[in-house]
């Protein structure tokens, strides 16, 4: 089990686990905490509760604001979607800040309420890479979770070490020259190369911890290589997911559907939406 590290990008490996001191690059994620103030997610919140929730599975309820689509025929109908909420507007305004959001038009908006006693999760996926694009964006709000990504690839990933005895300091990803006293060194005192280590990816465990009123973005390889999911012992409070998925490049300027793409941004981006 690894942590992930938002000040260095690095999944660290568990304290008092045999990977403590360990680590490895973990792209592709952006979180950025206190994104609304607490007001500003009281009134959200409010205003989603004044419509429904419908079930969902795995103990969820949900809104939905974007077309209906069917990922596995590919097919998508815009007759009943009429953009995203009114509240939206500033929190997508908002997004314009983040560096890693640049040019981010959101076409879906998706909310899911957790609750701890309707054993609420959602088990490890990948979002869908057909409608929506490079960047998931979600705001968590009422309780902090935990994001948890795996992985099913073949591959291995190569460990690095993370703590120097001599300064006590974090080293770079990448350090492979940084000794230590070798624990099976007959003598002490004598000074070896920690060598990287290799562990299977399909062992590997990451958990994003996600505060209250934080958003966080997966992009890249935590976007298209690694699954995440929210476990029923993250839950320990009401907590709401408020996701937003731009278009594919196949919606976008110059792809097969680019006009229909079109015509959903420009209903979504009306924030006169209500859930379909």
């Amino acid at each position: 089990n690894f942590t992930y590290c938002p000040a260095t990008g690095l999944a660290k490996g568990n304290e008092h686990s045999e990977f403590a001191g360990w680590a490895f690059p973990f792209p592709g994620v952006f979180l950025m905490e206190e994104f609304i103030s607490e007001d500003e997610e009281s009134e959200i919140v409010e205003l989603m509760d004044q419509d429904d929730w419908k079930p969902s599975q795995s103990g969820r309820k949900k809104q939905d604001y974007g077309p209906k689509v069917n990922f596995k025929k590919q097919k998508l109908k815009a007759d009943s979607f009429t953009g995203l909420p009114s509240f939206s507007k500033k929190i997508v305004a908002q997004m314009k800040a983040c560096s890693v959001l640049g040019g981010f038009l959101p076409v879906e908006q998706c909310n899911l309420d957790y609750m701890p006693e309707r054993g609420s999760a959602i088990d490890p996926h990948f979002d869908d890479w057909w409608l929506w694009g490079e960047r998931l964006v979600s705001l968590n709000l009422l309780s902090k979770t935990v994001l948890s990504m795996s992985c099913d690839s073949e591959d291995s990933i190569q460990l690095f070490p993370t703590f120097s005895k001599e300064n006590g300091k974090l080293s770079p990803p990448g350090s492979f020259t940084q000794t230590s006293v070798c624990k099976n060194s007959g003598e002490v005192g004598i000074d070896c190369v920690l060598s990287p280590r290799l562990v299977p990816s399909r062992e590997v465990a990451v958990a994003i911890h996600l505060p209250r009123r934080s958003l966080v973005v997966l992009h890249g390889e935590a976007r298209y290589k690694w699954k995440h999911a929210i476990y029923r012992k993250h839950i320990e409070h009401r907590r709401i997911c408020v996701t937003f998925r731009e278009l594919s490049a196949e919606f976008s300027a110059g792809g097969r559907h680019e006009e229909l793409g079109k015509e959903l941004l420009e209903i979504a981006l009306s924030f006169q939406g209500r859930p379909v």
